[in-house]
């Protein structure tokens, strides 16, 4: 065998094929090329001229050289081909993901303190420029406020029955306060005021006048700020008011109405003592508590004094605010508070005439009495004569001329329209201060 090749020459005493013989070889002709590359003369063996045709079909296989040594290394096409790349496209995703949390954090950011958002705005933005949200002019009801608000105090009197609590103003800076006579009245001692910053100082009443129903207090500390005094004569119905006091005990509460009507003539007793005046009434909501707060125009001056309330409720304990409220004017109880300051009490302008009772036919009340001398007696009325009007107002009931004549400081005059008879006559009265 020489390259796979059988090689035998044909002839009659020939032994038989065998299965070594090779397919291929075939008598009298040379064997192929061998070696790489080599190709067979011809692809149809069986049809080869040269063939023998005694020796049988053969297959020869080549072997294939095998190395015994290291396996050859096998990569896993699932892995990543290049370990070092793979780790730099995770660095590169990590930080971009870095990056952009830390520009959405700037940006809201950037759009919670500016005010700007790509997003939906809700609101209308600020059209101009202007004063901050939390300032408010001084002739707002804001400003007004904020400008009372340190003047005011909650005044507390202990009595025998309890605690009794009201409202009151600083008048002076070194501590008077006004309040009305109620509020002190029946108490044994220990009053204090309660500012609206919690602070809290010890006074003690100077004086006061039951029937015009105004009390002074001086507190123990100086320094204070007290309120800017309006003129109650100058004030109109429709003007705006807030009304400043601790109604029901609820500190530091302000409300607003406007001035409901003029010199509402109030006669009101409370443990025997009646008392009088010409009062403001206003709707603003007040109850009880409010009383002795001060009533302010909108340029925060004070022009009243909250006394009363009227109410559809049975007893004084279950009253509440309809809108019907009553101030004592301030040119009334700054006269009297001074007084009280400078003196130890006040004086009541009087007329120098009692009062007998309603007219009947045509209104007016009837004179029961004069004074001789008195201020009624020079300007010439008499026992008898019914009045009709004091300046400019009609008188309805007894107590109208007593709160109309407590409203004017004495040595005023004033005209009087009044019937005797059948005529109607008309005089000019100086009123004066009482005897006591």
């Amino acid at each position: 065998m020489t390259d796979g090749w059988n090689w035998r020459r044909p002839d009659s005493g020939a032994a038989q094929p065998t299965s070594a013989t090779p397919a291929s070889a075939a008598p009298g002709r040379p064997p192929p090329a061998a070696g790489p590359g080599a190709s067979p003369w011809w692809s149809d063996a069986r049809n080869d001229p040269w063939r023998d045709p005694y020796a049988p079909a053969a297959v020869v296989v080549q072997p294939v050289a095998v190395t015994v040594g290291a396996p050859e290394p096998v990569e896993d096409p699932a892995l990543p081909r290049r370990r070092g790349l793979g780790l730099v496209l995770v660095v590169a995703v990590v930080t971009a993901l870095l990056a952009g949390g830390l520009g959405s954090a700037l940006g809201f950011m950037v759009a919670t303190h500016t005010g700007f958002s790509s997003g939906t705005q809700i609101g209308a933005g600020p059209q101009s420029p202007g004063a901050p949200m939390n300032e408010r002019p001084p002739d707002s009801l804001a400003g007004v406020a904020k400008k009372l608000t340190p003047s005011v105090v909650t005044v507390r009197v202990p009595s025998r029955g309890g605690t009794s609590v009201g409202s009151g103003f600083v008048v002076t800076a070194d501590g008077y306060v006004i309040t009305n006579d109620h509020v002190v009245a029946g108490g044994i001692g220990g009053i204090t005021a309660t500012f609206a910053d919690g602070t809290v100082v010890p006074g003690s009443l100077v004086g006061k006048e039951p029937e015009s129903d105004i009390a002074v207090i001086k507190l123990s500390k100086g320094g204070l700020t007290p309120v800017q005094i309006g003129d109650s004569e100058q004030v109109a119905v429709g003007d705006p008011v807030l009304a400043f006091g601790s109604p029901l005990a609820l500190s530091n509460t302000v409300t607003a109405g406007i001035v409901s009507a003029l010199d509402r003539t109030i006669q009101s007793g409370e443990g025997g003592q009646t008392r009088y005046y010409a009062a403001i009434q206003t709707d603003a909501a007040v109850n009880q508590g409010n009383s002795g707060g001060p009533l302010v125009d909108g340029a925060g001056r004070v022009i009243g004094v909250n006394s009363v309330i009227k109410s559809i409720a049975q007893s004084d304990e279950a009253a509440g605010n309809i809108g019907l409220a009553f101030a004592i004017p301030i040119n009334q109880a700054k006269r009297v508070a001074q007084d009280i300051i400078d003196t130890g009490r006040a004086r009541r302008t009087v007329i120098g005439a009692q009062v007998g009772g309603v007219a009947g036919t045509g209104g007016g009340v009837r004179l029961s009495s004069v004074q001789p001398d008195g201020p009624a007696d020079r300007a010439g009325l008499r026992s008898g004569d019914v009045v009709t009007r004091l300046a400019g107002h009609v008188l309805e009931e007894p107590g109208d001329l007593i709160a109309l004549v407590r409203k004017y400081a004495p040595n005023s005059v004033v005209s009087v329209e009044y019937r005797r008879g059948s005529s109607r006559q008309t005089a000019s009265v100086t009123l004066t201060a009482d005897a006591k």
